[in-house]
C-alpha cells in the first residue's frame, strides 16, 4: 500500500523534469530569421485589389489597377510580392529607429506601391510598378520597376525575350538618348544635354531601362515602347522622373518574330493636360 504514493511521486518528479527540459529547449531555439514575418500567407494570395498598414514605425500601402483582374495569376503573383515587399520595409523601419534606443518622436517612415497600367495588346500585357519612399531625409525618393506579360504563356518576359537580337540595341539606345533630350529641353530649354558616353549625367541604356508598351493608333496594337526614368538618372533631383516614348519604327526589325506582330502604326500622343 506505501509503493503507490511512491510511485505517484516519481512520476510527479519525472514530469517536472520533463517540463524543465522543454522549457529549456524552446529558450535555446533559434529565433526566426529575420524577414520571417513578411512570409505572405495562402490567404494573402486570394489578391485583393489594395494592401494598408499603419505602425508607430512605418505607413504602407498597395494600390493594384482594375484592369489587372482580368490576368489573375499575374494579379496573384503581384499582390503577393507587393505585401511581402511592404512588410520587409516595416520590419526594416522598426529595426532601424529602434536600434539606438529611440527615434526621437519621428514621424514614421512611408511607403508606397503603385502599380498602374501601360498598354495592352492580343499576346502582351504591360504595367508600371512605382515605389515612394520617405525615411525622413531631405525628400521622398521614387524608383520604377515594369512587367510585361505574355497573356497566353501566363508568364513575365523580359527584354531579351521581346527582341531577337538583345545586344545589338545601338539604335534603341541612341533613340531612347534622343528622346530623353527631347523632353528634358520641352520641360527647360537651358537644360543640359546628356550622351551615351558621359558627362555630369548620362543616358541609360535601353537594356537596364524599365518600360511598358505604348499605346498605338493601330488598333490592337503597340505604336512603341514607354520608357521610365526615375530622378537623378539623368539630371539632379529637381528635374523629376521622365516617362519617354520610342516608336516602334526604330526598334522594329530587332523584335523576336514571337512578338513583331504586337506593334504597329505609332504612338498615340499624349491627352493634353487639363486646366
Amino acid at each position: 500500500m506505501t509503493l503507490a504514493p511512491r510511485h505517484l511521486l516519481i512520476s510527479l518528479a519525472v514530469l517536472a523534469t520533463l517540463s524543465a527540459c522543454n522549457r529549456e529547449r524552446v529558450a535555446e531555439a533559434p529565433a526566426p530569421a529575420a524577414g520571417t514575418s513578411a512570409q505572405v500567407t495562402p490567404a494573402d494570395a486570394a489578391a485583393p485589389m489594395a494592401y494598408e498598414s499603419k505602425t508607430p514605425f512605418a505607413e504602407v500601402s498597395l494600390k493594384l489597377p482594375v484592369a489587372l483582374k482580368t490576368q489573375p495569376d499575374l494579379h496573384a503573383r503581384l499582390y503577393a510580392a507587393g505585401v511581402q515587399d511592404l512588410r520587409q520595409f516595416t520590419e526594416g523601419a522598426q529595426a532601424d529607429r529602434t536600434e539606438a534606443g529611440g527615434d526621437q518622436g519621428m514621424a514614421p517612415y512611408a511607403k508606397s506601391i503603385e502599380i498602374t497600367p501601360g498598354a495592352e495588346t492580343s499576346k502582351l500585357f504591360s504595367l508600371i510598378r512605382t515605389d515612394y519612399e520617405n525615411t525622413g531625409g531631405a525628400h521622398p525618393n521614387a524608383a520604377f520597376a515594369a512587367v510585361l506579360w505574355d497573356k497566353a504563356l501566363k508568364r513575365e518576359i523580359t527584354g531579351a525575350d521581346l527582341f531577337g537580337r538583345p545586344g545589338n540595341l545601338a539604335a534603341l539606345d541612341a533613340a531612347l538618348c534622343a528622346a530623353i533630350n527631347a523632353e528634358k529641353k520641352k520641360r527647360d530649354p537651358a537644360a543640359q544635354t546628356v550622351s551615351l558616353t558621359g558627362g555630369d549625367w548620362k543616358c541609360p541604356r535601353a537594356a537596364v531601362t524599365p518600360f511598358v508598351l505604348a499605346a498605338g493608333t493601330q488598333p490592337g496594337k503597340a505604336g512603341g515602347l514607354v520608357f521610365l526614368i526615375g530622378p537623378y538618372v539623368v539630371g539632379p533631383y529637381a528635374e523629376g522622373s521622365y516617362e519617354v516614348t520610342v516608336p516602334q519604327d526604330v526598334f522594329r526589325t530587332l523584335l523576336a518574330p514571337a512578338y513583331a506582330d504586337e506593334f504597329g502604326g505609332a504612338p498615340k500622343p499624349a491627352p493634353a493636360p487639363t486646366a
